[in-house]
């Protein structure tokens, strides 16, 4: 795979099933568009695909429940800020679709009402002249012509989003049979909190959502389950909860299932497990039960919402590099993962699901596919699409599986991505991001893109990592640069154990977490590496307090609040000790790890004599590697390979 093949990674998402109506939003990068392409494509329950919109940017389809309608997004079409996107219906046996919404910046994705008639969905509803709209004067003032910003609170922005109080998150519910005209709508909730993840109730009458406690009053991780009357009216609270939540879905009788996270320590790499309430509207809150252990189950909810399904609930789980489908009772306490019926477990990761009666879909990606939609039952998954048929002509690498301990006898898991021939091959050791999450076995762009211009690719998940139980998660709280390094020196020592990988060749990069693993390495282990590449990395925990979205919270969650500890745990403290040449690469519009990170660490290193290039990508955020614009993800690519040409 070279890094122009990105256009080859062809990713569906999660599908829509109504009866034999199956249907899935594919996304691909367009480097001569210098975008991300997306339609949704209609997949036979007998196998094949074909088209349903052709796109450009179609995304998020909702089959309506009496199967007569599909609700999806549309972008690009010139209706709100920068042709944001929109909803839209159109039959579900074909036709043209119709334009519901004219939101200045675009609709969220569309929730039907039971009675097939009405839509609920989120969008961000910006100030009066902020972001391309009129102000009291009725003029539209250019973006750096705006009125000041007045700031009070420490949650004021997010990455890959960027300024949040001035345009907060609010409910809509739209007739899908009406005709509107722009500013029609009204939102139900107000502008003090966002409102995120709708549901309907089962009878219609209602909106469940999330919102955060107290209805936003101060800045806080935790978000409550709540409701309103679908006419409008005040919202309630109906479950309290015992931190975050997210995914509300209920069940036939009316019991409310969602995903969560308890606070009580750790929260920073807390499992999110799932959740059962019986909402009593108009009485006040309820408490929910945890349904799955806080130790050993940790659930996907990127894959989706839970789905009930009789007397169990259908839920993904990250589990050892794997995302399974697990099923939970729904009379389960606190059941641990070998309690829980398997569904759906292979080296794979179920990316997301559906259920329709007693047909499941779900899109899974392998170690050779990107994501394909198979039909999941008691037999054997029968794969319905060839979406990554070009990504395999490439010539994808496997995967091969790792375990060794580390020097406290602590396991290690981990793979290894060969080049082709017969070595000695350079080698790459590759540190993942979070740190609570996993790679996977899943393809992965950048170890392919490697392994094809010849180096051995070492990946693997040490502690601090999701998927292998909350202890293991919270291994490294307190301790970034501890028992971490142990297991990602002892994974590569594992590696570096084959005849075919040469250990006088070996460089260090990572991103994010793995950029701070990385400059950590280089300063304290540098006579293991040739060289380093150190991207959006966390590099100084005293100045990432301030000035990351989530640093007032993440630094003192997991490093501490003490000033000499933040600093004895930044690789900033230890820059001058780094002898190999450092690649120190960011994003101009970082949020997550600002661009303060990688100057500070650059000015460092220079002063000190080491010899360091900063490479800094204009216009990009945090996500640059996996959302970027695709030339700036192609150029990156051919950066980190021409880095390593010379070094390696």
């Amino acid at each position: 795979m070279r890094p122009a093949d990105i256009e080859a990674l062809v990713v569906p998402g999660r599908p829509a099933l109504r009866g034999n109506l199956l249907l899935t939003a594919v996304k691909r990068p367009d480097l001569r568009a210098n975008a991300t392409h997306s339609a949704v494509r209609r997949v036979s329950l007998d196998g094949g695909e074909a088209a349903w919109t052709h796109g450009p940017r179609d995304s998020a389809p909702a089959i309506s429940p009496d199967g007569r309608w599909v609700a999806f997004l549309r972008a690009g079409e010139g209706q709100g800020a920068d042709g944001s996107p929109q909803l839209h219906v159109m039959p579900s046996d074909g036709g043209e679709a119709r334009r519901l919404t004219s939101l200045h910046l675009g609709a969220g994705e569309p929730v039907w009402a039971p009675d097939s008639r009405r839509i609920a969905f989120t969008a961000r509803v910006p100030e009066a002249g902020r972001y391309g709209t009129p102000d009291a004067d009725g003029e539209t003032p250019e973006p750096a012509a705006e009125a000041p910003r007045r700031i009070t609170r420490m949650d004021y922005r997010i990455d890959d989003v960027g300024f949040l109080r001035d345009r907060m998150q609010r409910l809509f519910v739209v007739d899908a049979d009406a005709a509107l005209e722009p500013g029609d709508l009204e939102p139900l909730t107000g502008d003090g909190f966002d409102a995120a993840h709708p549901v309907w109730t089962p009878d219609g009458t209602r909106v469940v959502f999330t919102a955060p406690p107290d209805w936003g009053a101060a800045e806080s991780d935790a978000r409550d389950i709540c409701a309103i009357s679908a006419e409008g009216g005040e919202p309630e609270v109906v479950v309290r909860c015992e931190g975050y939540s997210e995914r509300p879905a209920f069940g036939a009788d009316g019991t409310l299932f969602y995903f969560g996270q308890s606070f009580e320590e750790h929260h920073e790499a807390a499992p999110t497990g799932l959740y059962a309430a019986t909402p009593e509207f108009g009485v006040g809150p309820v408490k929910a039960r945890r349904l799955t252990d806080a130790e050993t189950v940790d659930c996907e909810t990127a894959a989706g919402p839970p789905a009930p399904r009789g007397d169990d609930v259908l839920v993904a789980v990250r589990h050892r590099g794997a995302v399974e489908l697990r099923a939970v009772g729904v009379d389960a306490a606190e059941a641990p993962l070998a309690d829980l019926a398997v569904v759906y477990a292979d080296q794979a990761a179920v990316r997301s699901f559906t259920l329709d009666g007693p047909v499941l879909a779900a899109v899974i990606a392998t170690p050779s596919t990107a994501g394909e939609v198979v039909l999941l039952g008691d037999g054997e998954p029968r794969v319905l699409t060839g979406f990554s048929k070009p990504l395999r002509d490439k010539g994808i690498r496997p995967m091969i599986e790792l375990e060794t301990t580390a020097p406290d006898g602590y396991p290690v898991h981990g793979w290894l991505v060969l080049p082709e021939g017969e070595g000695p091959h350079p080698v790459l050791r590759v540190v993942h991001g979070g740190p609570f999450t996993q790679q996977e076995w899943a393809v992965f762009d950048e170890a392919q893109v490697y392994a094809s211009a010849g180096y051995a690719v070492v990946v693997g998940n040490p502690r601090g990592s999701a998927g292998y139980g909350q202890t293991h998660g919270c291994a490294i709280t307190h301790g970034f640069g501890t028992v971490d390094v142990d297991d990602v020196l002892a994974l590569l020592d594992k590696a570096l154990e084959r005849p075919d990988l040469d250990a006088s060749r070996v460089g260090i990069m990572g991103g994010s977490y793995g950029g701070f693993m990385t400059s950590w390495l280089a300063a304290h282990h540098g006579e293991r590496f040739k060289a380093a590449w150190s991207e959006r990395a966390v590099n100084a925990w005293d100045s990432m307090l301030g000035s990351s979205d989530i640093g007032y919270m993440f630094v003192d969650a997991y490093i501490g609040s003490s000033p000499e500890v933040q600093r004895h745990r930044s690789p900033l403290s230890y820059a001058a000790q780094i002898k190999i040449p450092f690649a120190v690469v960011h994003s101009e519009q970082d949020w997550r790890c600002p661009l303060e990170q990688a100057e500070r660490m650059f000015v460092a290193l220079r002063r000190a004599g080491v010899s360091a290039e900063l490479l800094v990508f204009p216009g990009e955020g945090h996500e640059l590697s996996r959302s970027g614009r695709p030339r700036h993800r192609v150029q990156r690519f051919e950066a980190i390979l021409e880095w390593w040409s010379r070094h390696l």
